[in-house]
């Protein structure tokens, strides 16, 4: 067992990008923050299912390349393994969801170009 503050871990882009608050040893746990403007890239797990759910802001997402919609404080989304995915803030402030991963395979990530529609 053990008790972490959020305020001990970083964003990895310094204002954006993920925050690991729990990485193993059956999931991933931790926070991601997207600017405005800003979006992360288009990839996919082959094992792994991820969970967004929606903290402050908001985020559109795209589901193997497809806007499925933009999702706000409250929304959760499931992606199951397989399905590339893909968020963009299109807002005017920052957005922040907790993300879930599991199982614990921190080298499941592909990247996916981003294709246009």
């Amino acid at each position: 067992m053990f008790i972490i503050n959020e305020n001990e871990r970083e964003y990895r882009f310094g204002d954006s990008g993920p925050k690991y608050l729990m990485r193993g040893p059956n999931i991933d746990f931790g926070l991601v923050c997207l600017q405005p403007g800003q979006g992360f890239p288009n990839h996919l797990h082959e094992r792994i299912e991820e969970n967004f759910f929606i903290l402050e802001g908001e985020v559109t997402i795209l589901i193997d390349s497809k806007e499925v919609g933009t999702l706000k404080p409250g929304d959760l989304i499931h992606v199951p393994p397989g399905e590339a995915h893909y968020l963009e803030n299109r807002g005017t402030v920052p957005m922040v969801a907790v993300f879930v991963k599991a199982p614990y395979e921190p080298e499941d990530k592909v990247d996916v170009p981003l294709e246009e529609k």
